[in-house]
């Protein structure tokens, strides 16, 4: 079966053929006929069958990778383990690899020898293989105003296009090329930033975070009205990356934590300054400031004394609204009787005294009513 001037030959028609270029063309000559088969196109991971055609006459026959020998009948030259036998008989001899990876990519060659001259079949096995991002940046973290350029590459058969994507906040369109350039960074172009690598095999998908730090800048601050002995509440929200310390004055006095009745909690972007009773003394001018390492801000607040009212200040008030009335009322009951006692052709007779008595009843009942009124708070 091995027949020492075979492979001699076997040898050299590989080394022969893989000169002539990839892929491998079809050629005929005094000594040897061969043929071309058409390309297999074969995924990254995917196994690949080489079949060929034998025939009654063949007495020997071997698979060819370049000029290695993989298989010489049912005898296995070559010590990859993911190559194996699949068919050996008369009509055909099949090989198969699996997990095909790009270092298979290349020219096979089948070589048959007949009685009379040998044969040759020589296939090319091209290898797709989906993209994959082999060169990403960083996440960063920037000053505002600062020049960023982020990098992403891929490799992959056929080759990846790219793409960079902002997803958050905006999910623009950002460069459809392997570096991305940003000018002068605004604190709106933070966030996540998506690059794809895509070929018609598949895609890959990774993503940069870019933070940008900036000054605090403080809200306006809101003035406060507190009655004396409530709670009152002064807060200070900042924007601010990163986060900023807080700090409160009265006056050019700083407040600590639990200091006079005073709470401050922090909780990110806002800080609560909590009066839990207020007094006369707390009542005045207040400030917040912010600051990070970039920075600082500042906004004033002022805390001011509101007088509730009362049920006595209700009391009183509702007491004179009515003494008022009352004192109204009479005035204008005594001025109406005046008028139509010494109005003009007015007579004296016998029931002058009897309208006069009808007046001062009248007042009696309309101080009871009042009274009574009075009585009712």
């Amino acid at each position: 079966m091995k027949n020492p001037m075979f492979w001699v030959l076997l040898t050299g028609v590989g080394i022969l053929l893989i000169q002539q270029g990839l892929p491998v063309h079809s050629q005929g000559d005094s000594q040897t006929d061969s043929k071309v088969m058409d390309n297999i196109t074969v995924k990254q991971g995917e196994t690949v069958f080489l079949r060929c055609a034998q025939g009654d006459i063949v007495t020997h026959t071997a698979w060819l990778n370049r000029s290695s020998i993989l298989y010489a009948g049912e005898d296995k030259w070559s010590v990859d383990p993911r190559v194996s036998l699949v068919t050996f008989n008369q009509e055909e001899f099949t090989i198969k690899i699996e997990d095909v990876d790009m270092t298979d990519e290349g020219p096979y060659i089948c070589a048959v020898q007949t009685s009379s001259r040998p044969r040759t079949t020589s296939v090319h096995i091209l290898v797709q293989v989906p993209p994959i991002i082999i060169n990403l940046s960083k996440d960063i973290v920037v000053n505002e105003g600062s020049n960023v350029t982020l990098m992403c590459q891929a490799s992959g058969k056929p080759e990846p296009s790219l793409t960079w994507k902002l997803l958050s906040p905006s999910g623009d369109l950002a460069s459809e090329d392997e570096y991305l350039d940003i000018s002068s960074i605004s604190r709106q172009r933070a966030g996540t930033y998506q690059c794809t690598a895509v070929n018609d095999i598949g895609l890959d998908v990774q993503t940069v975070e870019i933070t940008v730090n900036y000054a605090p800048s403080v809200s306006e601050g809101r003035d406060v009205g507190v009655a004396p002995g409530q709670r009152g509440v002064l807060e200070c929200e900042v924007d601010s990356m990163p986060e900023a310390d807080f700090e409160w004055y009265r006056d050019d006095r700083r407040i600590f934590n639990d200091f006079d009745g005073i709470q401050i909690e922090d909780v990110g972007q806002l800080s609560k300054l909590t009066f839990l009773n207020v007094s006369e003394e707390d009542y005045g001018n207040y400030t917040c400031i912010a600051i990070n390492k970039l920075g600082s801000s500042n906004t004033s607040f002022v805390l001011y004394e509101i007088i509730e009212p009362t049920s006595s200040t209700l009391l009183q008030d509702g007491s004179t609204s009515v003494l008022d009335l009352t004192s109204s009322v009479l005035e204008k009951t005594t001025s109406e009787t005046f008028a139509i006692q010494a109005g003009p052709g007015a007579v004296q007779d016998g029931n002058s005294g009897s309208m006069g008595t009808h007046v001062h009843t009248y007042s009696c009942l309309l101080l009871a009513i009042i009274l009574q009124f009075l009585l009712s708070f």
